[in-house]
């Protein structure tokens, strides 16, 4: 095959559907990626899966794939997607669901799994990134999950998979496990690796290569953006890669917006760490090849270190918030009186803290007060956030703030409260030989 059309459907879980609904009816596509896990969304979806042994995959899956596995079908795209989470079993179970209520008989549908490595990682005791050891995180651990990569997904398409679902699949590999599986690339063909992850991470965040992130009013202008058009990568054997997307839509696609997602969490583009290989940026060559077309070559790799990134979920603290409203002549005023009152109520009746934060949302809620100072709007929100280590001592700062309906200034209004848990992630290193991957292929 000369070269291979893949869209990309999603940049993270809770992103727009109509884009990639476009993309599956008019796109022309081999493939339609949908790149849907974060860091700390696999740790969710593990604490979603412990309250529902049925869950713990994309709360989207069921709606993404009722909206474009008809279209896929129609025309011959096939799907890669790590909406499977904590799940993926579940998720390829819901998404043959999804096919049978679309009488869509016979697709395929492949679930990776093997990411989840937690035994292994208290059998070993990892190394965490920032220091300690996982078994110092104690009962507060949820997951481990290790970054795997390409090749079980290759391993899914040559088993003639029309969907393929993963967890914690590295955001590179979704893309890049195609061209291995159409160009033939060997698993070892560093430089060819090492294009397709610099195609890959082009494509991985979708509307943000197409102007989301890019646009900046006045500055650097991008038309259409409620209609933003998501990418097409078009990929050729050797590895270059032509940025582009669907006509009539939104957004832009320029040397300068594929600069800038180029570099996107990028530490070192010569060293750019992956499972399937380290591949090396700093060579590229970005060119403009017509409107809305980008032209992308001159990556390159080196061999895979052989250690795959684990993301470990954890119970860090709770968090206690509430916010109430000021309105009128005097609102700044009224609002710092507040302040004053819940500062004094806390120490007053012994809420243990580890972190407190006071603000007058919308006046110096983002710089302070030293920066802020000058300015004072009509009305004023004001919000007091504290880091517990309780969900019981968390509580009382909502509810601090609460009763200054009627202990505090006048007029306060639209209190709001919240007590929750935070969920922390730590990294750290696992050999790729201690992590087991499989593909179980279920047919609607």
């Amino acid at each position: 095959m000369h070269r291979i059309r893949i869209g990309s459907g999603a940049g993270y879980s809770g992103d727009r559907i109509e884009p990639a609904m476009d993309l599956a009816e008019r796109g022309g596509l081999d493939y339609l990626v949908f790149e849907c896990l974060a860091e700390r969304t696999i740790a969710l979806a593990q604490q979603a899966r412990q309250r529902d042994p049925a869950g713990g995959y994309d709360p989207l899956l069921t709606v993404r794939m009722t909206a474009v596995l008809g279209a896929c079908r129609r025309n011959r795209v096939r799907l890669i997607t790590n909406m499977g989470a904590a799940n993926p079993l579940g998720a390829a179970e819901a998404t043959r669901a999804v096919a049978r209520s679309l009488g869509l008989g016979g697709l395929r549908i492949a679930a990776v799994t093997g990411d989840d490595v937690l035994e292994v990682a208290r059998e070993l005791d990892v190394a965490l990134e920032d220091g300690g050891t996982l078994r110092g995180l104690g009962d507060r651990v949820i997951s481990a999950n290790a970054y795997i990569g390409a090749g079980p997904i290759v391993e899914a398409l040559a088993a003639g998979a029309d969907v393929v679902i993963t967890g914690r699949a590295a955001d590179p590999a979704l893309f890049l496990a195609p061209m291995i599986h159409e160009f033939g690339w060997r698993m070892d063909d560093w430089d060819a690796l090492g294009r397709g992850t610099m195609a890959g991470h082009l494509l991985e965040c979708a509307g943000q290569v197409t102007g989301g992130y890019f646009a900046d009013p006045g500055i650097k202008d991008v038309p259409g953006l409620a209609r933003l058009g998501f990418p097409i990568g078009e990929i050729h054997a050797d590895g270059t890669l032509e940025v582009t997307k669907l006509p009539g839509t939104g957004g832009c696609v320029t040397p300068a917006t594929v600069k800038e997602q180029l570099l996107y969490e990028i530490h070192d583009p010569a060293r750019y760490y992956q499972p399937d290989v380290v591949a090396d940026f700093s060579a590229a060559r970005v060119e403009g090849d017509g409107p809305d077309r980008v032209r992308v070559h001159g990556g390159r790799g080196a061999a895979r270190t052989g250690l795959l990134k684990l993301s470990i979920g954890y119970i860090d603290s709770c968090i206690g918030e509430g916010q109430i409203s000021y309105a009128g002549p005097g609102a700044v005023e009224r609002g710092r009186l507040a302040l004053d009152i819940v500062r004094e109520r806390l120490a007053l009746i012994g809420v243990r803290t580890q972190e407190l934060q006071f603000d007058l949302i919308g006046l110096d809620a983002l710089h302070g007060d030293r920066l802020s100072r000058g300015h004072a709007p009509y009305e004023v929100r004001l919000r007091v956030a504290g880091r517990t280590a309780t969900l019981e001592e968390a509580a009382r700062i909502g509810n601090e703030v609460e009763t200054l309906y009627t202990n505090g200034p006048a007029g306060g209004g639209g209190a709001w409260k919240s007590a929750r848990e935070i969920v922390a992630v730590a990294s750290a290193l696992l050999p790729e030989s201690a992590v087991r991957t499989s593909v179980t292929l279920l047919e609607a």
